[in-house]
């Protein structure tokens, strides 16, 4: 199947090298991941962040064609609620969004939003959560929901999604309690870029935990490309250091996620994994989310990421250190390397 390409938008140009500034930033970053071909861009989701609903609203106002993945934490907004503002901005641009769920990784995250349910806890509100999304968005008539986290009488919505019979559902994390609640849930199951062998035995424990639902795979990485493997290592480098000097020299704490130790369980292991897959930039950040990067030619990095769509990941999210140059350089010389290996590997199935 053709491969998805997800890319990132936030409000304000910053990462782990580059420290944020103020500007009016989403529609320029909106409208480049579109001319650069992406089908997809994350709005993410932190404690700290200004509000994603109007973010994709921005975005989605000044684009044709790209569709938005709007992360979500249950727990904040009630779940009707949550269902009638996402089919709202489903409609609002024509079927283009899709949400990627969020049980949290980090109690004292979670506590900075007033939220202070346990790890267990917030994976098991997460499954009742998508539950009444998906009531909400589909039942013909009023209908009442008594559950461990919610209670509702009568409860029913006018505005339905765009999409029929509701938008796509994403979701993951890397602990068992994960893929007890999320797996039977979703629509694509979201991965870190783990290697090879870790990330075939992880999908087969969502597809085994899924109770039939089989969910799609996506991926994250961070590609870091150059013209040549000289020079490509050479800027891998300058951006560790940069991502360590923006640190103070002092690599980030261990994260209480299972999702993140497991990247530095890689790293441990090894600085490189299969063909490109860095892990010292997971240590650097202290693997807070996507932080693995594949390090190469363009093709030697589209020839990794088809490794991953072999396995099942048929959605590839990637995202640069230096984020509006990279996602430039990611379409002209990655994105289509990629699909037309795609191309080749279905061809090969037929």
């Amino acid at each position: 199947m053709p491969v998805e390409m997800i890319g990132w938008i936030a409000p304000r140009v910053s990462s782990e090298m580059i420290p944020p500034f103020d500007a009016a930033t989403v529609a320029e970053t909106a409208r480049l991941h579109e001319r650069a071909d992406f089908d997809r861009v994350l709005i993410g989701y932190f404690s700290d962040a200004p509000d994603g609903f109007l973010i994709g609203a921005h975005g989605a106002a000044v684009t044709e064609r790209l569709g938005f993945l709007l992360a979500h934490r249950p727990g904040f907004v009630a779940p009707p609620l949550a269902a009638r503002k996402l089919a709202t901005l489903d409609q609002l641009c024509g079927g283009r969004l899709a949400v990627h769920i969020i049980a949290g990784g980090s109690d004292a995250e979670q506590a900075m939003d007033a939220d202070h349910s346990d790890h267990a806890m917030r994976y098991r509100r997460s499954t009742e959560y998508i539950q009444l999304l998906r009531r909400t968005w589909t039942e013909a008539k009023p209908f009442d929901h008594a559950g461990e986290f919610y209670r509702t009488q009568g409860t029913y919505s006018e505005i339905r999604c765009h999409q029929q019979p509701h938008i796509p559902i994403y979701g993951g994390g890397g602990s068992d309690a994960a893929i007890a609640a999320l797996a039977p849930e979703l629509d694509v199951f979201m991965l870190w870029g783990e290697p090879l062998k870790e990330t075939a035995n992880f999908m087969t424990r969502v597809t085994e935990g899924s109770n039939g639902a089989n969910p799609t795979f996506s991926l994250s990485t961070r590609p870091i490309l150059a013209e040549t493997e000289d020079k490509v290592w050479d800027r891998a480098n300058e951006i560790y250091h940069r991502v360590m000097q923006a640190r103070g020299g002092k690599p980030a704490p261990r994260p209480d996620n299972i999702g993140s130790q497991r990247l530095l369980a890689a790293a441990a292991e090894g600085e490189v994994h299969d063909s490109c897959l860095w892990t010292k930039l997971a240590v650097a950040t202290g693997a807070r989310g996507n932080s693995t990067a594949l390090v190469g030619t363009p093709d030697t990095v589209a020839e990794a990421m088809v490794e991953y769509y072999k396995l099942g990941a048929t959605s590839l999210l990637v995202r640069g250190y230096d984020p509006r140059p990279d996602a430039e350089q990611y379409g002209a010389e990655l994105i289509p390397r990629v699909r037309e290996l795609v191309a080749k590997v279905d061809a090969g199935k037929n």
